[in-house]
């Protein structure tokens, strides 16, 4: 059996560069019907140091969805929870859409290409479904671009941007911004956008006939001289938690409001939008949290305990390197309930840790690292 190797069973599709990661993957994840490689063969704790301090290349799943037409700003601003017609062309903007009682839909970004182009990056596969459903009486085109998407994360980033990107980087590229330009010839849509919190890019081909293997190569071959290394898609994970990002389905639902998970921020109710009746009487009041433990592994859904009693779950948890501890996020039944004085949860062997709340982020809460103000090496 030495030197077999077996074929990937899986009808979930697969990104243009899948075959690049092929050798170094031992685990993938059906991620809404892409297959994503998650695991590698080298400890999480080494990836991390790669991305805090140099750079790494991810295979990541969000796709992006293509809303055009006369309308397409006006249906917009009735799909999300803040306006989108606001915003400049070749800019981002971070998008909650809810549902008509007030639960979120989807999250992700929306970028504006043109004055009636945008695209939507998602990972929810049921987002195009849900568009087509209210789009009665609005003049657009929902239709999938069949684009695909690359992260590259870490401080050196933008010099490997400045490589990659035909005739250099684009003049005052900034954080959320967005730009069509080529590597290597081929046609790309690039974001200052990621979801590690560390300074960074993201790629998508526009070309839906992309030379996938090549335009991996041109990006590994750009960010060789800045010490970039391929990353799984776990190694992601303690870092999105330390910057307080969150991941529709695991951490949020269709039965979280914005309020709950303390997203008020970014509902904005001088517009008419699907959910705004019921959020306009909903309790606003947060009822989530980010906590330190002590405990080493606990089983996301694990009951956060007062009392010794259940008042919430854990919805996301990993060791933090840089803080050396655990850390993770809990969704508490009521608001009420934080305010008990001491809070405990079980590790996966049974034993019983003390649970302690803290404000998300963990650190840089002004995200001067991803706007590149800031630059804060890891030296665990």
């Amino acid at each position: 059996m030495a030197g077999l190797v077996l074929p990937i069973i899986s009808s979930c599709a697969r990104s243009p560069w899948f075959k690049a990661t092929r050798d170094l993957t031992t685990a993938y994840g059906d991620h809404e019907g892409r297959l994503t490689p998650v695991t590698f063969d080298r400890p999480v704790t080494d990836e991390y140091r790669v991305l805090r301090n140099r750079a790494g290349i991810f295979d990541v799943p969000e796709r992006p969805l293509e809303i055009r037409g006369p309308g397409a700003a006006a249906f917009l601003d009735y799909v999300f929870t803040r306006r989108v017609s606001t915003m400049a062309v070749d800019r981002g903007r971070y998008g909650l859409m809810c549902h008509d009682g007030g639960g979120i839909a989807c999250d992700g970004v929306v970028f504006r290409l043109a004055e009636d182009w945008f695209w939507y990056v998602h990972a929810d596969r049921d987002v195009f479904t849900w568009l087509q459903a209210l789009k009665f009486g609005h003049d657009v085109e929902i239709r999938d671009p069949g684009a695909w998407a690359i992260q590259i994360q870490g401080p050196t980033s933008l010099e490997i941007l400045d490589a990659c990107v035909d005739g250099g980087a684009p003049e005052g590229f900034k954080y959320y911004h967005a730009r069509q330009v080529t590597m290597g010839g081929q046609p790309v849509l690039i974001s200052r956008t990621g979801w590690t919190g560390e300074l960074g890019f993201e790629v998508y081909n526009m070309d839906r006939d992309v030379d996938g293997m090549a335009l991996w190569s041109h990006l590994m071959a750009a960010g060789a001289p800045h010490g970039m290394e391929v990353l799984s898609t776990y190694a992601l994970n303690p870092r999105r938690i330390e910057a307080g990002i969150l991941n529709y389905g695991t951490d949020m639902g269709w039965d979280t409001t914005p309020f709950d998970l303390g997203l008020g921020s970014f509902v904005d109710f001088g517009h008419d939008f699907v959910g705004h009746d019921a959020l306009q009487t909903a309790d606003q009041s947060p009822r989530f949290s980010g906590f330190v433990t002590e405990a080493k592994d606990i089983k996301w859904g694990s009951p956060v305990l007062a009392s010794g009693k259940a008042v919430g779950r854990v919805k996301a948890f990993e060791p933090s390197p840089t803080l050396g501890m655990g850390i993770g996020y809990a969704l508490f039944d009521t608001p009420e309930t934080m305010s008990a004085n001491a809070f405990t949860v079980k590790d996966r062997d049974g034993n019983e840790h003390p649970l302690t709340l803290q404000m998300l982020p963990f650190f840089d809460p002004d995200k001067r690292i991803p706007r590149g103000l800031e630059v804060m090496e890891f030296t665990g």
